[in-house]
C-alpha cells in the first residue's frame, strides 16, 4: 500500500488520529493499541462470541447440504520419464 501521511489532531484532552478509509476500522470497533519502539500496533480485539457464532453457522450450513454421491474412480496419470527433472 505504501506510506500514508496524516496527521494528529486535539480532540478533547486528546490527541486523536484519523485513519484513512484504506486503514480503517468499523466505527465503534474495539481495539488494542501497543507501543513498540517508536510505532504503534493497532490491532482489532477478538470478540470470541462472535467468532463461535461464525462457527455455528457454518456448521449449520455444512450439515444442511445433501450428502456426498458416490465418488467416482480416477484414470491414472501416466508422467513420462524426464530425466534430470527429478
Amino acid at each position: 500500500m505504501g506510506v500514508i501521511e496524516t496527521k494528529t489532531f486535539k480532540s478533547g484532552n486528546s490527541v486523536a488520529l484519523r485513519l484513512p478509509k484504506s486503514l480503517g476500522f468499523d466505527a465503534d470497533m474495539p481495539v488494542t493499541i501497543e507501543q513498540v519502539g517508536n510505532s504503534l500496533r493497532i490491532t482489532p480485539v477478538s470478540d470470541a462470541a462472535e467468532g463461535k457464532r461464525r462457527v455455528r453457522e457454518l456448521v449449520e450450513a455444512l450439515l444442511a447440504m445433501d450428502p456426498v454421491g458416490e465418488i467416482e474412480k480416477r484414470i491414472p496419470i501416466e508422467f513420462p520419464d524426464r530425466p534430470g527433472l527429478y
